[in-house]
């Protein structure tokens, strides 16, 4: 167990900040299960808030930039054929 009060308080940081990155990498995840399977209009009403949400769990580096990037490629090409 920590012996520092400071490493007893970076315990505490490190639970809440995980379990804040979970809760917005599954919300991305939801979101982006939705905006798959919806039709071609909700899935461009859909697909800006999506694309912000992959932005932000990048910019906070819950997921890889690359990743970011293959995912909001793979969604444009996916509204684009609807």
């Amino acid at each position: 167990m920590a012996n520092h009060k400071s490493a007893l308080k970076r315990i505490r940081s490190n639970e809440t900040k995980r379990l804040r990155n979970r809760y917005q990498h599954k919300t991305t995840r939801n979101a982006i299960k939705r905006l798959r399977e919806a039709e071609k209009k909700e899935a461009e009403t859909l697909y800006p808030s999506v694309v912000s949400m992959i932005d932000k769990l990048a910019k906070n580096n819950i997921i890889h930039d690359n990743k970011a990037s293959n995912l909001k490629s793979k969604l444009a090409k996916h509204v684009a054929a609807l």
